[in-house]
C-alpha cells in the first residue's frame, strides 16, 4: 500500500497557491535541466554549435525521462509527473538514470566540449545521491535540481549568477507551500543538489 508523505496543512489562499504551483511549474526539474544544458553548452563554445550540444544532452538527461512520466502518468501507473508517492518513484528515477548515463556515452563517443560532458557527470552524481536518500525520504528532487542549476551557472559565468539563488529559494517555498515537501525535505535537496554540482562540474570542467 502506497502512502503520500504526511505533511502539516497550511491555510494557503487560493492566490499563494496558484502562485506556488506556477513557480513548482515554470521551474520543474526536467525544465531546468535542458534549460542549464542550453546555457552551459553556449558557454562551452559561444556558439550555435555548442547550444547543439546542449540540446543533444538535454535529450537524453530531460527530454526521454519526462516523456516516459508522462506517459506513465496517463497510463496510471503514477499519480501525477512529480511523483508525490515516493514509492513510486523508483522506475522513473532508474529510468532517469539509464537514459543519463546512455546520452553520457553517446557524448563522449561524439567528443562533445569538456563543460557539457562535466555538467552530465554532476547530473548523475546528483540523482544518484538523491535516490540513495528517496529509499527512506521523500527528498525534494525540485530543490536539488534547481540548486545545481545554480551552483553551476554560478560557476560557469562568476558570482553575479548567486542570485539565481532567490530562485532555488522560490523553488522550495513552492514546495512547502503546496504541502509536497516538508521545510527539511527541500532543504536537504538543496544541499544535495548544490554539493554534487560544486565537487563534480567544478572539479571536471
Amino acid at each position: 500500500m502506497t502512502t503520500v508523505t504526511q505533511i502539516p496543512p497550511t491555510a494557503a489562499a487560493p492566490a499563494e497557491r496558484r502562485s506556488a504551483r506556477l513557480v513548482t511549474e515554470v521551474l520543474a526539474p526536467a525544465n531546468l535541466v535542458i534549460g542549464v544544458l542550453l546555457v552551459i553548452g553556449w558557454h562551452s563554445t559561444d556558439s550555435l554549435a555548442g547550444a547543439g550540444w546542449g540540446l543533444l544532452a538535454g535529450a537524453f538527461c530531460g527530454g526521454l525521462p519526462i516523456a516516459y512520466i508522462v506517459a506513465g502518468v496517463r497510463r496510471g501507473r503514477w499519480t501525477d509527473k512529480h511523483l508525490k508517492v515516493r514509492s513510486q518513484r523508483w522506475t522513473p528515477l532508474f529510468v532517469t538514470l539509464g537514459s543519463v548515463l546512455v546520452g553520457t556515452g553517446l557524448l563522449l563517443a561524439l567528443d562533445a566540449p569538456r563543460e557539457v560532458v562535466a555538467l552530465v557527470a554532476a547530473m548523475i552524481a546528483g540523482l544518484v545521491l538523491t535516490m540513495a536518500v528517496t529509499v527512506w525520504w521523500k527528498v525534494s528532487v525540485h530543490t536539488a535540481v534547481a540548486s545545481g542549476v545554480a551552483v553551476v551557472i554560478t560557476v560557469a559565468y562568476g558570482w553575479w549568477a548567486a542570485l539565481l539563488f532567490l530562485g532555488v529559494a522560490a523553488v522550495g517555498w513552492s514546495r512547502v507551500s503546496l504541502r509536497d515537501h516538508t521545510t527539511a525535505q527541500v532543504i536537504v535537496g538543496t544541499v544535495l543538489g548544490g554539493t554534487a554540482a560544486a565537487v563534480v562540474f567544478a572539479g571536471l570542467r
